[in-house]
């Protein structure tokens, strides 16, 4: 019996070491179970483009999510470049939605409305901007909401 009860601790003591090496090439272990603390405070926003001059009452076009901790992912089309410039510019998202210095566009009132929530660096960020039309969404300086 006694070999029966220590050849069972060692069995489960192997799972225990084994367990956290196989949640990471999952990818699970990356992620903070709730209630603990993580090394990293959470960045994570969805971002989107919104038909119209109001995000709520228009017609989402394209919705894509953007993590930044530990590592930029998401459906982000360039994650790494998104979370660049949002450590680049902290909060203050007015800076993305400039016009780049040569871009032309007509002054057609075709509004365009992106919108950037979720949490940055642990702290409740909600962003919206309208753009006059299409071609000054293209036509802004950063990659956040080109998506």
């Amino acid at each position: 019996m006694r070999s029966i009860t220590r050849n069972l601790g060692l069995a489960t003591g192997a799972m225990a070491l084994t367990a956290p090496t196989a949640l990471v090439g999952s990818g699970v272990a990356d992620a903070a179970p709730a209630g603990t603390e993580s090394m990293y405070a959470p960045s994570a926003l969805v971002v989107s483009v919104t038909a119209g001059a109001d995000a709520d009452q228009g017609t989402v076009l394209r919705a894509v999510t953007l993590v930044c901790a530990p590592r930029p992912s998401g459906t982000h089309p360039d994650p790494v470049a998104a979370c660049a410039e949002l450590r680049a510019n902290g909060r203050a998202l007015d800076a993305l939605a400039e016009p780049r210095a040569d871009a032309a566009c007509t002054r057609e009132w075709n509004p365009m409305t992106v919108t950037a929530d979720g949490v940055w660096e642990g702290r409740r960020l909600s962003y919206t901007y309208t753009f006059g039309n299409p071609c000054g969404l293209r036509n802004s300086t950063g990659v956040l909401f080109g998506i």
